[in-house]
């Protein structure tokens, strides 16, 4: 009567990945990796970390027209946007679109910065489809090795 409920499954962990993703899906996306971070699907997808020298950000955008970027910074937020164009061919009788998975539209994305950064020094560089943003340390907040003396 039930055959499917009395077998088990020829890969358990497929099954467990199959029900994951579709909690995820019917609950609007996967949890973001860290604080800082967005929910899956925002857009550009970034990378940031840090170093003794700078915060980094790398945030990825192929096929955008680096003019069409903007990067500012305001009270410890920083903002990437953009539009990106669409490369779809406009659908008519001869056209149809079965799928359109690539993000076509205005962007913008807001990432919170650590407090101990200087603003006023921030580089962004856009190449091959990623935009690299450093935001350098203060002098103050960089480590620094303290010289013991001796008691003399």
């Amino acid at each position: 009567m039930f055959a499917s409920l009395t077998r088990g499954s020829a890969d358990p962990f497929g099954d467990l990945d199959w029900f994951q993703r579709q909690v995820e899906q019917a609950l609007g996306g996967g949890w973001p990796s860290s604080i800082r971070a967005a929910s899956r699907g925002a857009f550009p997808p970034i990378n940031m970390g840090t170093g003794n020298d700078a915060v980094e950000i790398y945030a990825f955008a192929p096929g955008i027209d680096p003019s069409k970027l903007e990067v500012s910074v305001d009270r410890g937020l920083l903002t990437i946007a953009g539009e990106r164009a669409s490369d779809l061919p406009p659908e008519s009788d001869k056209v149809s679109i079965y799928s359109a998975e690539r993000f076509a539209g205005p962007f913008r994305r807001v990432v919170s910065l650590p407090e101990d950064v200087d603003a006023s020094r921030i580089e962004a560089k856009y190449r091959d489809g990623v935009l690299r943003i450093v935001v350098p340390k203060r002098e103050t907040a960089k480590p620094r090795r303290i010289e013991v003396q001796g008691a003399n």
